[in-house]
């Protein structure tokens, strides 16, 4: 059995070590077309802000350790830039000197990643415009910035990259803007899940530009002016692009290999391709997302290691599917971490999928023991029989294994009523003994089963004229969050003692700071007929929603 392998990293990587663990005697080729065949590219913006010292410590893997421990055959800086399906041979060409061969296979991998979106705009190619895929264009960053000290930078991109690009400039000394075409940065999650981080970001420096789009380039006197379709001209020293990345495709399209609708490289759950004994994974692939079983594009690196693990074990007749993404996926935002799983409201919405959501805004443990801070969570479900069809988080702690979590109970096909006997761990300094996940699924189990009738933010502005609003919190937290414009102020523990005030023939919305003592408000008011909803998330939500893309 010979294999070859293009690209390394995480899904090339993942194939060569789980193939020579399964065959001692197979012949095992990596082609890559760069000078390092394993390393940590998720850790690349952390190094370059300082967080990570050591430069080697990105490197998972060595082409002599590989060598060493899985006696590969791995070929550095040599490019393959053909295939011939029908001879079963590549076409490789040496990076230094230029000098092309050929090589057979029995099986072929491809694994050739995503490469960088860089727009056709004027003043693309100037020296100061950098992108970041890999260690040498990590290495030309840093370069950059100890020789020519630059004093400000812009980030063009809100994704994990742009995010976290943004972040190891500031931590650099560096003025930087971040600029995003949307109305919010991290497009996973929701616009009004993505207002916390609009937030921090600030907090710590960046500049935000959102809903504007780069146009062109311009060097003047020493520095770049970058002309944007909605705004000022910028006048900046260096310009990171994070814009997004598209599969790498040119082989596969070379050797006659279906593709995706969004360019990918088309597999069967087998990661096997349209052609005999060609296969692929990672980040070149097309997927199939686990909720929507519609084709998707997500870059990620878990992923990509289960795919190269399920093609050498297809490959030597062990049977195995990848079974879809969910696209769990977490970025370090300064002091805060935003994670999602599963569809967003975006997904669902744009694709016609029925749906429900709810809000907890809780502690990330119990909130008597000192440091508790606030996990603002979200959780999307099917309104028919509850299943959980995404979830998001935000927050200081805590947000990591609660995604965690939820992304089990997807890939499980649980719905809210599962999550209300989720028994967690529980200790004061970890948790509460009602967790966060337990309490989301009160939350959507109650408004299933109809015990809960609830109001979203973004409908309150739309019926405000036909409803009374009941904000039932204390006057002094009023005085110093605010409240809705025309809310009655009735705190809940006097609402017994106010209830003349409220008409039974008008329409009633409660809610609060969080939605828990809406939810009592609700329930008193229920049980003595009045017409009655909850603001879902309470006053916290609402103040969310009414910041998208500020």
């Amino acid at each position: 059995m010979k294999i070859v392998i293009v690209g390394g990293v995480a899904g090339g990587a993942s194939a060569a070590a789980r193939a020579r663990r399964i065959s001692e005697t197979a012949e095992i080729i990596v082609f890559e077309r760069d000078s390092f065949i394993s390393f940590a590219n998720c850790g690349l913006p952390y190094h370059i802000g300082g967080e990570i010292k050591d430069r080697s410590a990105l490197l998972v893997q060595t082409p002599e350790s590989m060598h060493a421990r899985f006696n590969l055959d791995i070929r550095i800086k040599c490019e393959v830039i053909g295939i011939d399906s029908v001879a079963q041979t590549v076409r490789v060409r040496e990076v230094d000197g230029g000098r092309e061969y050929s090589e057979s296979y029995d099986e072929l991998v491809l694994s050739p990643g995503a490469s960088p979106i860089v727009p056709a705009i004027p003043g693309i190619d100037s020296p100061a415009v950098f992108k970041l895929r890999n260690i040498p264009d990590m290495d030309l960053i840093i370069r950059k910035i100890n020789i020519d000290a630059p004093r400000s930078a812009v980030v063009v991109g809100g994704g994990y990259i742009g995010i976290e690009m943004a972040e190891a400039l500031i931590h650099r000394g560096i003025e930087t803007t971040l600029m995003e075409m949307s109305n919010q940065i991290m497009p996973p999650i929701d616009p009004e899940m993505a207002v916390p981080l609009h937030q921090e970001m600030r907090r710590h420096g960046v500049r935000l530009r959102l809903n504007d789009v780069l146009e062109a380039i311009t060097e003047v006197e020493g520095r770049l002016e970058l002309t944007l379709r909605w705004s000022k001209p910028l006048l900046t020293d260096l310009v990171i692009l994070a814009i997004g990345v598209r599969p790498e495709n040119q082989l596969a399209q070379l050797a006659n290999l279906a593709l995706g609708e969004r360019g990918g490289i088309k597999v069967d759950k087998h990661m096997h391709t349209s052609v005999e004994h060609i296969w692929a994974v990672g980040d070149a692939i097309e997927v199939k997302d686990f909720v929507t079983g519609l084709g998707a594009q997500i870059p990620l690196a878990g992923p990509a290691n289960r795919q190269g693990r399920i093609v050498a074990d297809n490959i030597f007749g062990y049977p195995a599917e990848y079974k879809d993404t969910l696209g769990t996926g977490i970025c370090k935002v300064f002091d805060l971490a935003a994670a999602s799983t599963g569809a967003s409201e975006k997904l669902l919405t744009a694709e016609g999928i029925a749906f429900e959501k709810i809000y907890v805004h809780a502690s990330d443990h119990a909130g008597y023991y000192p440091g508790a801070t606030q996990v603002n969570l979200k959780l999307l479900f099917d309104p028919t029989n509850g299943r959980v069809l995404g979830a998001q988080a935000v927050g200081t702690k805590g947000v990591d294994k609660r995604i965690d979590v939820l992304a089990t109970a997807i890939r499980g096909q649980m719905t809210v009523f599962d999550l209300e006997e989720f028994e967690l761990c529980y200790a004061p300094p970890f948790g509460s003994a009602k967790d966060i996940i337990n309490q989301a699924g009160f939350v959507a189990s109650n408004v299933l089963r109809g015990e809960h009738e609830i109001c979203h933010a973004e409908q309150v502005s739309a019926c405000a004229a036909d409803v009374l609003l009941i904000d039932v919190r204390n006057a002094t937290e009023i005085g110093v969050l605010g409240t809705i414009d025309e809310a009655l102020n009735i705190p809940v523990n006097l609402l017994r003692a106010h209830l003349d005030r409220l008409p039974k023939d008008r329409p009633l919305v409660v809610f609060c700071a969080v939605g828990l003592r809406g939810y009592v408000a609700y329930r008193l008011l229920k049980n003595l007929g009045y017409q009655v909803r909850n603001l879902a998330g309470g006053y916290t939500t609402y103040q969310m929603v009414k910041r998208i893309g500020v």
